[in-house]
């Protein structure tokens, strides 16, 4: 049987971070630490994430019943690794490494009780295999108008999968990834009476979205949740049952994260001065919002998917398909129905 293994490596993400090479440049976090506004664009969303956790964190404590009269405005802090992981594989006389997936965990400092909580690890998902599927793949489908095939993600799904169940994941990390994104712009979204107190209110789609079917090649179910005092739902990607599996401080961290990922990529959608009706579908043509002070280029983003596809079909996908589908076998049976 071929034999695959992964390793990780954890940087810090703070305001002095600076993207490692075989980092996505597309990814969330690397495309804020760019240009000469690097280090104040880095200052200012982790500003905003802190200031998120706080105010979610006293609202939660308020919906459990808590007294928290108190000014608790800066008592927590979020902590931010970027865990990057290589895929190591056979070659010949040699161990072939590739850069293949990006994700981050979050660490929640509490200043009162001078104690760390551990956080979520996930919440950003970055992959190049991804890149080579939806701006490689599923382009060269659309441009032969012929749907996508049954196997589409199969491979990435199973690189995901294999890298859970491996050695490197589950010697540092006691619980599964929780992954958040936002909501498909294609989509129509229902609110329900559901209500979480840190999570807030639950809403659920009209149909499964592209990525929900990928996702659930990653053996990931969905659910759609508008934090308290947000305005948009944001898509929740996990395994087992999301609500009991976590803490709300732990789910806190990750809403505080990627909400705030969301408002600098996405204002029109997550900083819309009117937040989501019982009947909601997000659009990048809203006026409505408010950009953040966060310097973002969206274009420059589109054309790096491209290019960062490119680089997965050249380096690993091609070279290495016969050993990766080989391999992956072993995983074909673990798949999430959405």
């Amino acid at each position: 049987m071929t034999e695959v293994t992964f390793s990780i490596d954890k940087t810090r993400f703070d305001e002095n971070y600076k993207p490692l090479e075989g980092t996505r440049l597309t990814t969330n976090f690397a495309n804020l630490a760019r240009g000469e506004n690097r280090q104040q664009n880095l200052r200012n969303a982790l500003n905003m994430i802190n200031n998120r956790f706080n105010e979610l964190a006293n609202l939660a404590s308020q919906n459990n019943g808590a007294d928290n009269t108190g000014d608790n405005t800066d008592r927590y802090r979020v902590e931010l690794d970027i865990v990057s992981v290589n895929i190591e594989l056979p070659e010949h006389d040699h161990q072939a490494s590739f850069p293949v997936i990006e994700m981050l965990e979050t660490t929640i400092v509490d200043n009162q009780q001078d104690e760390r909580i551990p956080g979520v690890v996930g919440n950003n998902f970055s992959s190049y295999v991804r890149d080579y599927d939806f701006s490689i793949l599923a382009r060269q489908y659309a441009e032969r108008d012929e749907p996508l095939p049954q196997n589409f993600g199969v491979l990435h799904g199973n690189i995901f999968k294999g890298f859970l169940q491996s050695a490197a994941y589950q010697q540092q990390f006691t619980k599964l990834p929780v992954i958040c994104i936002s909501a498909s712009t294609k989509k129509s979204y229902h609110r329900t009476e559901h209500e979480h107190p840190a999570l807030g209110v639950e809403y659920q789609q009209n149909e499964f979205s592209r990525t929900d079917e990928y996702f659930a090649k990653m053996g990931m179910k969905v659910r759609y949740f508008m934090p308290p005092q947000g305005v948009a739902p944001l898509a929740f990607y996990h395994f087992g049952d999301l609500l009991q599996d976590y803490t709300d401080l732990e789910l806190i961290s990750t809403i505080a994260t990627m909400e705030t990922f969301q408002r600098i990529y996405r204002p029109e959608v997550y900083n819309a001065h009117t937040p989501a009706g019982e009947v909601y579908q997000p659009s990048l043509e809203h006026t409505d919002f408010s950009p953040t002070e966060v310097a973002y280029d969206r274009e420059e983003r589109s054309r790096l998917g491209v290019e960062q596809g490119e680089f997965a079909q050249e380096q690993l996908i091609t070279p290495h398909r016969d050993t990766l589908e080989q391999w992956s076998c072993r995983y074909a049976d673990y798949y999430q129905q959405p």
